[in-house]
């Protein structure tokens, strides 16, 4: 917990920029029957019963010292996907940065071996040299900040019915580049000291 803590005190530095990723389920549904749209003075109604399509998984990366984020619906969520959106990451958003700082869950995905089981073992090597990995603790999954992100993407975006993957691409990808261009960052403030005196039970007793 400590070190994901100060991985936040440390200072912007746009050489080595800190990221935080996250992965979300999405089930996607559909309408039994089109709903009725709104009209004036009659909201919209749409019927309770729905249509299962199926499921994806979304991948969002966030820079909250510099207001930046990137979502990414996926099919699945193997250790080649999750390693796809590093090479992304780091090859797309990111090529001039000497390294990054990725904060992340302990996922058994999130895992340099996924690189080598994706590309070639140079490239494996290359993309993993230019990484900084800080694991947030088990049961501690809210220190990561790409979770707020999530909370606030699921709110703005995700509260109703989306049928395929093709449309849920199209509505988060409209959400980041809005959220993107207001530049909407995230001022954490919980410290080291404070997680010292409010969480003494995460700690190990001597």
């Amino acid at each position: 917990m400590e070190d994901v803590l100060e991985t936040y005190a440390l200072p912007y530095d746009p050489e080595i920029p800190l990221i935080c990723m996250d992965e979300q389920p999405i089930q996607l549904l559909d309408h039994s029957r089109p709903p009725q749209t709104m009209k004036p003075g009659q909201v919209l109604r749409e019927d309770y019963e729905y249509v299962r399509k199926g499921s994806c998984s979304l991948f969002l990366f966030t820079e909250p010292l510099a207001g930046w984020r990137h979502v990414q619906a996926s099919e699945r969520r193997t250790k080649s996907d999750w390693a796809l959106q590093i090479h992304e990451l780091l090859e797309v958003h990111y090529p001039g940065a000497k390294r990054v700082r990725l904060v992340m869950g302990n996922l058994n995905t999130h895992t340099i071996s996924s690189l080598y089981e994706t590309f070639t073992p140079e490239q494996a090597l290359a993309l993993a040299k230019r990484l900084e990995i800080h694991y947030t603790p088990k049961h501690g999954s809210w220190l990561n900040i790409a979770e707020i992100e999530l909370s606030a993407l699921t709110i703005q975006c995700l509260n109703r019915r989306i049928a395929s993957i093709e449309e849920l691409q199209a509505e988060v990808s409209a959400w980041e580049t809005e959220r993107n261009q207001i530049q909407k960052s995230v001022d954490w403030q919980f410290t080291t000291e404070q997680a010292r005196g409010k969480l003494k039970h995460l700690y190990p007793e001597i």
